[in-house]
C-alpha cells in the first residue's frame, strides 16, 4: 500500500552497534503506525538473547517485530535468505496499511535488500534513511559499559551451552561477537583448573571480556565506514541523527533518566519523527503523543486476536519469532 501517490514507502534505520537503532525503530513505529523488520543477521537466530542484545517484550512496547528469532542457531542465514524474508515482511506490513521500519546493523544484508537483488526493494518502494551515529570515543565507552551490563545479565551462562571443543565459529549464531572470545575461558573451565582457583577464573574471564569489548568497538568502526560508503556509492540520502549526548549521559556517573529522555527526544526521536512525517507526506499527520497509546493498544489487541485465531487453527500451538510474525 502506498501512502499517497506512487510507490509504497519504507523507513530504514541504520547505525553502528549500540547506537539505539532498535529504540528509535520502536519509537517511530508507535508514532507513525509501523512495524519493525529486523536487519541484524545474528538476531534472526534463536538463542543468545542477552549477548546479541535482542529487544525484550517490554522494549517492543506492543510493536510487532519481524525476523527476530526463528532461525536455528547452527544454520547459516544468508543475504539471500534475509532478502526473501524481509521483502515478504514488507509486503505483508503494507497490506495491513502500516509502515515498514527496517532496523539493524547488518549493512551488507541491507544493501543487498535495497539495491543488490534482482527485485531490489528500492525499485518498488521509496525509502527514508535515518542514520543514528555517535562520536567514537563516547560510543566506545558506552560499548564497554554495555558489555559489563551483559555480564551482569548472565552472558557467561548464556554462552556456555554453545561451547564445543570443535566448534565452527564461522557458522550460524556462533559468529556473534562474544562466542569465540569465550572459547579459551570455557576450555580452561572444562579442565577443572578453575574449580579452586578464583584468581585464574577472574583472569581468564577478564581477558575474554576485554576481547569482546575490543572486537565490538572494531565492529562499530566497520559499520560506520560501510554506511559512509553506501551513502556515497549508492546515492542514499541519509539523515544523520547524533546520539552522542545521549550516550554521554548514559555513561556518566550521575544518572539522570529524565535528562536522558529529554536529550533522546531533542537529538534523535524528535528529528526522526519530523523527517518521517515529511516523508510520509502528511498521511501520518497524527504522529502525536495523544495517539500513541491508543495505536499501541489497538495494534496489540489486533495482533493478539490474530495469534489466537492461528493457535486455534493449529491445535493450540504457540507461535514465536518469525513464525509468530507470519501469523499476523
Amino acid at each position: 500500500m502506498a501512502f499517497g501517490a506512487g510507490k509504497g514507502k519504507v523507513v530504514v534505520v541504520m547505525g553502528a552497534t549500540a547506537t539505539g537503532k532498535s529504540k528509535l525503530a520502536v519509537d517511530l513505529a508507535l508514532r507513525c503506525g509501523g512495524e519493525v523488520v529486523n536487519s541484524d543477521k545474528i538476531q534472526a537466530h534463536d538463542g543468545l538473547d542477552v549477548l546479541t542484545n535482542k529487544v525484550t517484550s517490554e522494549e517492543c512496547r506492543g510493536v510487532p517485530h519481524h525476523l527476530i528469532g526463528g532461525v536455528s542457531p547452527g544454520a547459516d542465514y544468508t543475504a539471500s535468505d534475509f532478502c526473501r524474508d524481509a521483502a515478504r515482511a514488507v509486503v505483508a506490513i503494507h497490506a495491513r496499511g502500516r509502515v515498514p521500519i527496517i532496523a539493524g546493523g547488518s549493512n551488507r544484508y541491507l544493501d543487498a535488500l535495497l539495491d543488490g537483488e534482482p527485485a531490489a526493494l528500492r525499485k518498488r518502494y521509496e525509502c527514508c534513511f535515518l542514520w543514528v551515529d555517535a562520536g567514537l570515543p563516547v560510543l566506545d565507552r558506552y560499548i564497554r559499559d554495555r558489555v559489563d551490563c551483559m555480564l551482569e545479565q548472565g552472558l557467561v551462562d548464556e554462552v556456555r551451552p554453545f561451547f564445543q571443543p570443535d566448534a565452527d565459529y564461522s557458522r550460524g549464531i556462533r559468529r556473534a561477537i562474544g562466542v569465540p572470545e569465550m572459547d579459551t575461558y570455557f576450555r580452561v573451565e572444562a579442565t577443572g583448573e578453575m574449580d579452586d582457583d578464583n584468581e585464574l577464573r577472574t583472569r581468564q574471564l577478564s581477558a575474554a571480556v576485554d576481547e569482546i569489548k575490543a572486537n565490538t568497538c572494531r565492529l562499530a568502526r566497520r559499520q560506520r565506514q560501510k554506511i559512509r560508503r553506501l551513502r556515497g556509492i549508492s546515492r542514499w540520502s541519509l539523515r544523520r541523527l547524533d546520539v552522542t549526548r545521549v550516550l554521554m549521559l548514559k555513561t556518566s556517573e550521575a544518572k539522570d533518566p529524565e535528562t536522558e529522555r529529554a536529550a533522546w527526544e531533542a537529538d534523535v526521536a524528535g528529528p526522526a519523527e519530523r523527517a518521517v512525517a515529511t516523508f510520509l507526506g502528511g498521511n501520518r499527520g497524527k504522529m502525536t503523543d495523544g495517539h500513541r497509546d491508543e495505536d499501541k493498544a489497538g495494534l496489540a489487541e489486533w495482533c493478539g486476536l490474530q495469534l489466537e485465531k492461528a493457535a486455534v487453527a493449529h491445535g493450540g500451538r504457540v507461535f514465536r519469532g518469525m513464525e509468530a510474525a507470519a501469523m499476523v
